[in-house]
């Protein structure tokens, strides 16, 4: 599974960006650069990751640096894929 374009794809659908998801780097800062990725938008693309990866993601890892980059939350859920 390609986690960037999956990621893309999720973040996409969620936020209701168009195709402006497919234009995310690594760089492109998500959390207050967004604003449709508000608090109830990270539960659900917490759960749509948990669901899309077949992960679990506990309270306690979710931080605003997680959320930070397009780059950090890909290597989350790369992370979390390899446990």
């Amino acid at each position: 599974m390609n986690v960037e374009a999956e990621l893309k794809n999720i973040l996409g659908e969620i936020l209701s960006l168009g195709d402006r998801a497919e234009r995310f780097t690594d760089r492109t800062q998500l959390l207050g650069s967004l604003p449709e990725l508000d608090s109830m938008a990270v539960v659900s693309v917490i759960t749509t990751l948990e669901e899309r990866f077949g992960i679990a993601v506990g309270d306690d890892e979710i931080s605003a640096e997680t959320f930070a980059t397009f780059g950090s939350l890909r290597g989350f859920v790369e992370a979390k894929i390899a446990e």
